[in-house]
């Protein structure tokens, strides 16, 4: 088996801040809310009216309109996200690479929207008026295989399925194909789109959701006291990776280098985590193995930091138990604060996130941190953004099901 090292050579981001990596990374710096109230659908009967949604959206300004037609919400944000990043990497595809390239995208739920509105078609009209379209658009790998489409990639090409972890573990994959020497190229990541009236009506009846609807930019609130759970968010994130000869060769821009990735299941409870973070301290402990580091060698960490009260809790226990005394020393931060909660897409962003902070040699702030849990009472980068290097950065993912993935990045070698 290769041991081929990896670099990230471009990030791709459609979000509830902005519908490209400038815009984002800017409402992240300035800790700006993309919390608002629905405008999907009407929510008033709802417990929750809130949600972070990507505004200004048109596929048509994007994607032609025939084929805009045929994807579903979370596919044109996949493919509109891919873009950016194969731009930035600068990583030309012909018919000569095509087959080194591959594509690896992580969905949750996938075309929650058509298979929505088909239903209703469905009871409506009959049978015989469902799309043709229907099962092409809500697939969860059809974000993998437009992309695959839309740039001609004819590499490896899948979707991972991990409740909120997806993002993450398709990152992980990918990263094992280009070291195992199975691509030279992966477009990998994560998209949701499910403001979606089930959706909001099931996590409503798991109690998952904040009903904080009077101050919607202030009712994601990672590790504070009064956190009362999520807030549904959409978008995508993809990354290039590279191996990294290959990046080198041809000149690209590296952002960060890949160089952990762990992955664990609790076996505990299909929606709460495990006590006291179990599964979440070993997929951090085997991260760290993978990518041969300390735990003092970590200079940031994305949490989950979903916002509800079991979640924050026992990772901040998780994140004590494997960083020991260096877990007050290591600036954590929850974007989610500022995003949402993208499901699928979550652990895509916040790991594009990490690399971007690598980068550009900044944190993004956790806001709504006005009254620290007791029990979470390490440093949550509060507020405001905090300048300086960051060498090394850990990504943490957990999701429904038990699914526990982390990643760990460095800064771009000389």
């Amino acid at each position: 088996m290769a041991d081929n090292r990896v670099a990230v050579t471009g990030v791709g981001l459609v979000t509830p801040l902005g519908l490209n990596v400038d815009s984002t990374w800017s409402g992240l710096i300035g800790g700006q809310s993309g919390v608002d109230y629905i405008t999907a659908f009407d929510s008033s009967d709802y417990e929750t009216h809130i949600a972070a949604e990507v505004s200004d959206f048109n596929p048509n300004d994007h994607l032609d309109r025939k084929a805009a037609r045929r994807m579903d919400r979370f596919v044109q944000f996949a493919v509109i996200a891919a873009r950016e990043a194969t731009t930035q990497s600068g990583l030309e595809i012909t018919d000569d690479n095509a087959g080194d390239v591959g594509t690896v995208i992580g969905s949750g739920i996938g075309g929650l929207i058509t298979l929505s509105e088909q239903f209703n078609v469905l009871r409506d009209k009959g049978p015989t008026r469902v799309s043709p379209f229907l099962v092409p658009m809500m697939i969860t790998d059809m974000a993998s295989g437009q992309v695959s489409i839309d740039l001609g990639i004819k590499g490896p090409n899948y979707c991972t399925t991990s409740a909120c972890s997806s993002g993450s573990d398709a990152i992980g994959t990918a990263y094992q194909l280009i070291q195992a020497g199975k691509a030279k190229a992966m477009i990998t990541g994560g998209a949701e789109a499910s403001v979606t009236p089930i959706a909001i009506a099931g996590f409503n009846a798991a109690k998952a959701l904040s009903t904080r609807n009077d101050e919607p930019q202030k009712a994601c609130r990672p590790f504070d006291a009064g956190r009362d759970g999520f807030v549904m968010g959409e978008g995508a994130a993809l990354m290039m990776l590279e191996e990294m000869g290959h990046a080198r060769e041809r000149g690209a821009p590296i952002l960060a280098e890949l160089i952990g990735y762990g992955s664990s299941g609790d076996a505990f409870h299909v929606t709460a985590p495990a006590e006291g973070g179990e599964g979440s301290i070993r997929a951090m402990k085997m991260a760290l193995e993978d990518a041969q580091i300390h735990p003092d060698d970590v200079d940031y960490i994305n949490a989950h930091g979903t916002s509800t009260p079991l979640n924050d809790k026992f990772e901040t226990l998780a994140i004590k138990k494997v960083f020991q005394e260096e877990a007050y020393r290591i600036p954590i931060s929850s974007t989610k604060s500022m995003t949402g909660h993208l499901i699928g897409a979550a652990a895509a962003l916040e790991a594009a996130i990490t690399v971007l902070a690598i980068d550009r040699g900044e944190i993004p702030p956790t806001i709504n941190l006005e009254e620290p849990d007791p029990e979470c009472d390490l440093d949550y980068t509060p507020h405001t953004p905090r300048r300086g290097e960051i060498k090394v950065a850990l990504s943490n993912s957990l999701g429904f099901g038990g699914h526990n993935s982390v990643l760990i990045f460095r800064q771009a070698p000389a």
